[in-house]
């Protein structure tokens, strides 16, 4: 593949890639805020978000095309009014008091959020979760026992739901039943010794994972075969196909010096872009 290039430098905590509306968003956890980038690499704040410190804020959309986006601390999802103002989606505290991660919403409005389990860096590993949060409010649980809850996907066809399981070094899908419960848990890919954060799917029927240790984003198959790697000078966090045919790849990646380095404000990180050998496909 093509040598990666730059498409905008000096973000101080990249994540959650999203392509929408001819443009890539992308979350900056260390200034909370939410950026949206062309082609050209012209950025535009979107959203500041005024919370304490840092924290995860990953998003999606709606299919009415609201957006949603994760408040980890508080255990909420928040709404972007047609104003810019944020109201509650949804309360996640009932379903658990630790850290949310990552969102996935498919065609019929389904939510997902995963956590850890745990508050990473002063707590024990405990194995994560996903939940759901209806179109109608109602939140519940999902799946269970995952170890470390990163990145989600979802097929084009609505009918399965994979996550990235960091600590346990695998891809994992669910079947999605008809009131958005996950069934079927099986083992998509076993990655060996990679450590998938942010992945997508693409047209071939394979997902691209980003990982943070081993500096590099990889395209796999189901079962774990290796089609493409895509290697960098730093951590790669996430990644999401866009552009005009969806053949971009976009990947968010920083210097990583471990974990009580997280919030640092030093500025390494970078959103880079090569060219796929399929278009996306599903959510994100």
């Amino acid at each position: 593949m093509s040598k990666p290039q730059p498409l905008i430098t000096g973000l101080s905590f990249g994540e959650s890639p999203r392509w929408h509306d001819g443009r890539l968003w992308v979350s900056d956890w260390g200034t909370r805020e939410i950026i949206a980038v062309d082609p050209d690499g012209k950025s535009e704040v979107m959203v500041h978000l005024n919370f304490p410190s840092f924290q995860a804020i990953c998003m999606d959309w709606l299919p009415d095309g609201r957006l949603l986006i994760v408040s980890s601390a508080d255990g909420t999802l928040l709404c972007r009014q047609p104003d810019g103002t944020l109201a509650t989606y949804a309360n996640l505290r009932g379903l658990s008091d630790k850290g949310w991660n990552e969102i996935v919403i498919d065609s019929r409005g389904n939510t997902y959020v995963n956590g850890g389990g745990f508050n990473l860096g002063s707590e024990p590993f405990v194995p994560g979760m996903i939940g759901l949060v209806t179109p109608d409010g109602s939140t519940r649980q999902v799946a269970d026992g995952i170890a470390f809850p990163n990145g989600m996907a979802i097929t084009a066809d609505n009918s399965t739901l994979i996550v990235a399981e960091s600590y346990a070094k695998k891809l994992t899908a669910f079947d999605i039943v008809a009131d958005g419960s996950l069934s079927n848990r099986r083992i998509w890919a076993d990655l060996g010794d990679g450590v998938p954060d942010g992945i997508c799917v693409d047209a071939g029927n394979a997902i691209w994972y980003a990982d943070v240790p081993n500096k590099c984003c990889k395209r796999v198959r189901e079962g774990g075969e290796v089609l493409q790697t895509v290697e960098l000078d730093r951590g790669c966090f996430a990644c999401a196909l866009g552009g005009t045919d969806r053949k971009t790849l976009f990947i968010v990646a920083r210097e990583w010096r471990g974990l009580e380095n997280t919030a640092n404000q030093e500025l390494t990180g970078q959103v880079l872009t090569v060219q796929a050998p399929a278009a996306g496909v599903g959510k994100p």
